[in-house]
């Protein structure tokens, strides 16, 4: 059986790559991004690839894309809204054991729920800390850390993310 799914494996690969050039994990080569979107509840028209890690209460709106590679941790709830670009490698979080780590145990884990307006492009490789407010059409520049709300229309990136520009200034 294991020499069948290697043998499916190379020419699900090869299909792949002809239509799409692209060489994908084994379950992103048997699985459809919006089935396993629809499978986790998320709005219409969204897709998620395969590998995607998700924990906890996750809400994601309609027509939403999330790329490859991605954490998304609800365990103290997320909400993700419509029309989003998630890119490959983010890591959206709604809990750290900060507290816990550095107390040896004392402190409990601390959860806060995190939010994704709509119209939300997130660049690769972002890491958005817990309890985050993300506003309406903003964007995140590639490989930032957000540890702080970033309002609507804003654009914002680096480590720490800092505010670089809007909507209406460019």
């Amino acid at each position: 059986m294991l020499d069948e799914l290697r043998k499916l494996q190379k020419e699900l690969q090869a299909e792949k790559m002809e239509r799409f050039k692209r060489r994908v994990s084994f379950g992103d080569l048997i699985t459809d991004r919006s089935d396993n979107a629809r499978e986790y509840g998320f709005g219409r028209g969204s897709t998620c690839y395969d590998n995607v890690l998700i924990l906890g209460d996750v809400q994601v709106g309609e027509d939403t894309w999330i790329g490859p590679n991605v954490i998304l941790d609800g365990s103290g709830g997320l909400v993700i809204g419509s029309f989003c670009s998630i890119s490959s490698g983010v890591q959206i979080y709604s809990h750290d054991t900060v507290r816990r780590s550095t107390t040896l145990g004392k402190e409990p884990i601390d959860f806060a729920a995190t939010r994704i307006g709509n119209g939300v492009y997130i660049g690769p490789s972002c890491i958005i800390a817990k309890g985050v407010v993300i506003g309406d059409g903003a964007t995140i520049g590639a490989m930032s850390f957000v540890n702080r709300d970033v309002a609507a229309g804003s654009k914002v990136w680096g480590c720490p993310a800092k505010v670089t520009g809007s909507a209406e200034t460019g």
